[in-house]
């Protein structure tokens, strides 16, 4: 196929002799500002990561709540128990009902990945105004975090910081 320049235009002109330009106005790209970014793959990820919190049956808990996972030294879990950790930030659920409350955590949780922060508290409270059901909340973080993939341990605050009615999370 080696033909001259030539000969390559009159093979372009006879294949496009049939071909008629389009009528109307030329398209023009559209205007006005750009629509701002959006973190589309954050938010699949955050709602997938909440809809397998909210899934099971919440988790039974007693008084003091405590999850290590695999891997955590017992130094380090130590250390997170005597609430010698900084805190990084902290998330307040009083009030909230549970869709809310799981939302939030996973928010939160997501933000504090963002943020690199370490430790953080989750405040759930004791459950003292659940009438004859127990501590909703404190149960429904308890199998929240344990089941979320980003979380190594946890564990009951100490008194200071909100005992069995807030939980130290690394």
């Amino acid at each position: 196929m080696n033909q001259k320049p030539d000969d390559e235009a009159d093979v372009f002109r006879t294949a496009m002799r049939d071909v008629k330009p389009l009528s109307g106005q030329p398209r023009l790209p559209p205007t006005g500002p750009k629509p701002s970014p959006r973190p589309r793959q954050s938010e699949a990820d955050e709602r997938a990561v909440l809809k397998e919190m909210m899934e099971g049956p919440p988790v039974d808990s007693g008084d003091e709540l405590s999850y290590r996972g695999n891997g955590v030294q017992d130094s380090v879990f130590r250390r997170l128990k005597r609430g010698t950790y900084h805190l990084g930030d902290e998330l307040d659920l009083h009030g909230m009902i549970s869709d809310t409350a799981g939302l939030a955590v996973a928010r939160f949780l997501a933000e504090c990945r963002r943020r690199d922060l370490r430790c953080v508290r989750i405040i759930h409270g004791k459950g003292l105004r659940s009438k004859g059901t127990g501590p909703v909340l404190k149960q429904r973080v308890d199998g929240w975090l344990r089941r979320h993939h980003a979380v190594l341990a946890f564990c009951s605050a100490r008194p200071q910081d909100g005992g069995t009615g807030a939980v130290y999370v690394l």
